[in-house]
């Protein structure tokens, strides 16, 4: 099971790495999940990752309370913008723009509930 374990972790970080760059995939979540995934699997991959200069402080963060930094919030709501911003721009239909958007607010009302530091 360890090798399973260890391939969700490495496909959460590429997709993490990727939703870094796009608006479209978050990179957090995907990241405290290879983490999760690498608990299980590597200890050197899980090492790595909790002491990674970027990624590590937001895993230690949800780790110790639940918190998402005021900046990661800031960010998220920025790229949630953008994204339905797009999709306006984009002439999605209305059943879909509302289906997104009723998603993309109960995102941000998680996001913005969670305690920052």
């Amino acid at each position: 099971m360890r090798p399973v374990w260890l391939l969700l972790g490495v496909s959460c970080v590429v997709l993490g790495g990727i939703g870094a760059v796009l608006p479209l995939l978050p990179t957090v979540p995907f990241m405290l999940l290879a983490a999760y995934c690498f608990a299980r699997s590597s200890n050197r991959a899980h090492d790595w990752l909790i002491n990674h200069r970027i990624f590590g402080p937001a895993i230690a963060d949800w780790q110790r309370s639940g918190a998402i930094s005021l900046a990661a919030k800031y960010a998220a709501t920025a790229s949630v913008v953008v994204v339905y911003t797009i999709s306006i721009v984009m002439d999605l239909r209305p059943a879909l723009l509302i289906v997104q958007g009723i998603t993309l607010c109960a995102v941000m009302a998680f996001i913005w509930s969670r305690p920052h530091h």
